[in-house]
């Protein structure tokens, strides 16, 4: 019985889910990242687990904001909860249709108030893959 060779190691730590992976920044932005302790690497870790962190809060942020106009204004609409489920679970499809029959002022103030959070969802989500 032949051992078999173990398949050439590529850059990146693949047992921890670490990818090596091309980017170009100007000279400035490599000479930051080279006095940053850790080095570039946990720099860019650092840097980009700090973006999504942010932008949970802004998410947060703006579902508390649009919640509490549904609240005040929207209890006693129809479809109320499925409103408030949809607007947590960054449903922007469900939003709309729950709304639907709501009087039109408050139908598009909750929308425009609800967009932000759906748009900063479908961001987030893009960049979590």
């Amino acid at each position: 019985m032949e051992a078999v060779a173990p398949a050439p190691r590529g850059p990146g730590r693949p047992k921890l889910g670490v990818v090596a992976r091309e980017i170009t920044l100007l000279p400035r932005h490599w000479e930051w990242l080279a006095r940053q302790p850790g080095g570039a690497s946990v720099a860019l870790r650092k840097l980009v687990d700090e973006a999504r962190r942010a932008n949970k809060d802004r998410v947060r942020q703006a579902q508390e904001t649009a919640y509490r106009f549904i609240a005040a204004m929207g209890e006693n609409k129809p479809h109320y909860e499925e409103v408030a489920r949809a607007l947590f679970a960054g449903d922007a499809g469900r939003f709309e249709t729950w709304t639907t029959s709501w009087p039109a002022d408050v139908r598009d103030h909750a929308r425009a108030l609800a967009a932000s959070c759906f748009e900063q969802t479908a961001s987030h989500e893009n960049v979590d893959g």
